[in-house]
């Protein structure tokens, strides 16, 4: 498995010279297994560049998690460039709620009058999914997302 981390920061992206060497973009970490499996963990203000490095792989299928739905792990999401891909297989795995779908929930972020598409309208047509309680696979990975100590729901 190859890491690349796109972003680092909490809360507020911050880029520039003084943050090159611990980075200024909000959380997102690009993980490529041995079998080319894409796993991108948080949409930060990092998928941006990440997104823009991949869109010529298109189509393939692209697994993000979300470890929570706070701004600073979300906000680069409307910016990703395979979101506006009609031919990405795009599934967006987070932290389930009894409250509201994964979806319902980011659907609030990308719609106006915080963004200017409603969710529905993204070519991509991305797949939802609640991270389970078991344990399970993707392509050659074992994936386990237990609920951590965070405020709000969140899957680690």
């Amino acid at each position: 498995m190859n890491a690349r981390i796109w972003g680092c920061r909490g809360s507020l992206a911050s880029p520039g010279p003084e943050t090159v060497r611990y980075g200024g973009n909000t959380s997102c970490v690009e993980l490529r297994l041995d079998d080319d499996t894409l796993i991108i963990l948080d949409a930060g203000t990092g998928i941006r560049a990440l997104g823009l490095k991949i869109r010529d792989e298109l189509p393939r299928t692209i697994h993000l998690f979300l470890t929570h739905l706070h701004l600073d792990h979300l906000e680069g999401l409307g910016f990703f460039a395979p979101l506006w891909e009609p031919n990405s297989d795009l599934h967006i795995w987070g932290p389930p709620s009894p409250l509201r779908s994964l979806e319902r929930r980011i659907a609030r972020y990308l719609s106006p009058p915080l963004f200017p598409i409603h969710l529905q309208d993204i070519p991509s047509r991305p797949t939802f999914h609640d991270v389970p309680d078991e344990d399970w696979k993707i392509g050659s990975a074992p994936i386990r997302g237990p609920p951590v100590s965070h405020p709000g729901p969140t899957a680690g």
